[in-house]
């Protein structure tokens, strides 16, 4: 409000200058022969306050309008990534990152500037346009007939050109994010794209897209120049006609010079401003077609709930769980189901390794248990409460995760300890590192130059395999009542470190092991055996492995019969660089 009235005020004052120079000229020219000193300084002094106020004005309203600007895209940005963060998992199956990331920065950026500092501009060449119309009606009704005649045509085309920039821009920025989440995935994966030398043909790839948003460029550019041509022509045109038809006048005696000078002013501001209205008008173009992509995100309600349900008191929550006749497709994926009456039992305080074949589904298990998706029929229960009962977000800060591919924060190794907690920021570093020992990560940490203020840099990459999995275990120490899902991708050594860790942690929790190594479920209490979308067998350790002809015992054998294998391999390897140093 207060960025409008200094904008009026610079608006007004801006606008009253033609008037008055019209009347320093008429006391120039029509007393030529009288002493007129003292009566022009007293008018240019006044004059010369007036037009001080109003760059004073007009630099208030700039910054107003600057500042209003930016904490309106702040706004967008923090409702934006709200509304990102809030959206169901599905919803990130089916939208590219990059789109998301353009749409948060490139997209909010545009529409704040056209709606603070654009608007503010169009609003004053607006008001300019308006006052500078009335007082040429003011000074000569007759002149202003005669050349405003040119306005109805040009405001014909500014709603054609408006209607296809906007268009155009919703293209541009959907190119510019598809280019966007090219880098982005590349970029994030550069290990992989040197790994197979593909730099030339990434290379070549965003260079196409890129050249795409170029040819977009240059049409906005084109129809740009049409319609700031056909508005700079009409503004000469202006000009042209109050010179023509203003000189008529004062043959005529109708208009005194002091009022044509004034009349030819007007109408300079009044060109120049419709200039200013024909960039606003561009600017807001763009940015309500980026806008509509905003809103159309903003707007849009989760499929799954974020916040809602009902949460359970520490007397009541044990950990049982239980999936009960389960079918599941993927909503990516409706066509193709993951399980079909699929039930399983895991009471509270136990330990329940679940195995089976590459795609049977381990995976999407605890996809289902976090309700990250929701079954097409049957339920999944913890003590006996559907876990659509439950609030999501108080129900996931209950359960802890390591997965197969541990991923951290592009920040220290003690931030991402204390991610697991509750709330991170009162946790101490004296928890922080005793979490570490037990995890087997403090001796590895203290190596570091910096201990645990050591920066893992981007997904952890600058971590081993194994400091990764400890370092993914300690932070769901800080959990409340973690139930892990554990698997593991480690060679012997380093498993039995990840193991030993795991063991401190299971103890009195319930504990679901989705095991890609059959040797991490020996100490299981269960061993569930998935296939074919269901459980096919459920018992003791032993007693599967007992059952000659069981999927489960196949399953050992066939992974015995790999591990001798690569013993077998490393055994020769040996015995070649054996051989070799003989040799030398």
């Amino acid at each position: 409000a207060a960025a409008v009235g200094f904008l009026a005020v610079s608006s007004v004052i801006s606008m009253s200058a033609p008037f008055f120079m019209g009347k320093v000229i008429d006391i120039i020219y029509t007393n030529p022969s009288e002493d007129f000193t003292e009566s022009l300084t007293s008018l240019c002094a006044l004059l010369s306050g007036i037009f001080l106020c109003g760059g004073a004005a007009n630099a208030v309203r700039v910054y107003l309008m600057q500042t209003a600007g930016q904490r309106i895209v702040k706004r967008l940005r923090t409702t934006m990534f709200s509304s990102i963060v809030k959206q169901e998992t599905a919803f990130f199956d089916k939208t590219r990152t990059g789109e998301l990331i353009n749409r948060l920065s490139s997209d909010t950026a545009l529409l704040g500037r056209s709606v603070t500092e654009n608007l503010s501009d169009g609003l004053r060449a607006g008001a300019q346009v308006s006052v500078g119309v009335g007082m040429m009606f003011f000074v000569s009704p007759r002149l202003a007939t005669f050349v405003l005649s040119v306005v109805p045509p040009l405001a014909v085309l500014a709603v054609i050109y408006g209607r296809y920039l906007r268009k155009l821009t919703k293209i541009t920025q959907d190119s510019l994010a598809e280019a966007t989440q090219l880098a982005e995935e590349r970029i994030g994966n550069i290990r992989t794209v040197r790994a197979f030398g593909q730099e030339m043909a990434e290379m070549e790839k965003y260079t196409n897209k890129v050249d795409y948003v170029l040819q977009l460029a240059k049409r906005e550019a084109l129809a740009r120049a049409g319609f700031f041509g056909a508005t700079g022509l009409s503004g000469n045109l202006i000009v042209l006609s109050v010179l023509y038809k203003g000189g008529l006048l004062m043959g005529s005696a109708y208009m005194t010079v002091g009022e044509l000078s004034s009349f030819l002013m007007y109408a300079l501001w009044v060109g120049v401003s419709i200039g200013g209205l024909s960039s606003f008008y561009s600017e807001l173009m763009k940015g309500l077609g980026a806008g509509g992509r905003l809103w159309e995100l903003i707007e849009r309600k989760p499929q799954l709930p974020f916040n809602e349900g009902i949460t359970l008191g520490k007397d009541v929550f044990r950990g049982a769980l239980e999936f009960k006749d389960v079918e599941f497709a993927y909503p990516t994926r409706p066509e193709t189901s993951i399980f079909k009456d699929f039930s399983l039992s895991i009471p509270a305080g136990s330990v329940m390794a679940l195995v089976g074949p590459s795609g049977a589904g381990k995976s999407t298990i605890i996809s289902l248990l976090l309700r990250l998706y929701d079954p097409i029929s049957g339920t999944i229960t913890v003590d006996g409460f559907d876990i659509r009962q439950l609030n999501p977000l108080w129900f996931r800060s209950k359960i802890g995760t390591v997965s197969q591919e541990p991923i951290l924060f592009s920040c220290s190794i003690a931030e991402n300890i204390a991610y697991g907690a509750e709330d991170p920021s009162t946790v101490t570093a004296e928890e922080i590192q005793k979490v570490a020992e037990i995890a087997n990560a403090a001796s590895f940490i203290r190596d570091f130059p910096k201990g645990f203020d050591t920066v893992v840099g981007e997904k952890g990459i600058l971590l081993s395999g194994t400091s990764l999995s400890c370092l993914t275990i300690t932070n769901i120490l800080l959990s409340p009542v973690p139930t892990p899902f554990v698997t593991s991708a480690l060679d012997a050594e380093n498993e039995y470190l990840v193991q030993e860790a795991l063991d401190r942690l299971m103890e009195g929790r319930t504990v679901l092991i989705i095991a890609h190594r059959l040797s991490t479920i020996q100490n299981a209490d269960f061993v569930a055996v998935l296939g074919q979308g269901r459980i096919l067998e459920c018992g003791k350790h032993e007693e599967l492995l007992a059952n000659p002809n069981g999927l489960f015992r196949k399953l050992m054998q066939k992974q015995a019969f790999l591990q001798n294998n690569d013993t077998f391999a490393l055994d020769l390897q040996s015995r070649e660089k054996d051989i070799l140093k003989e040799n030398v």
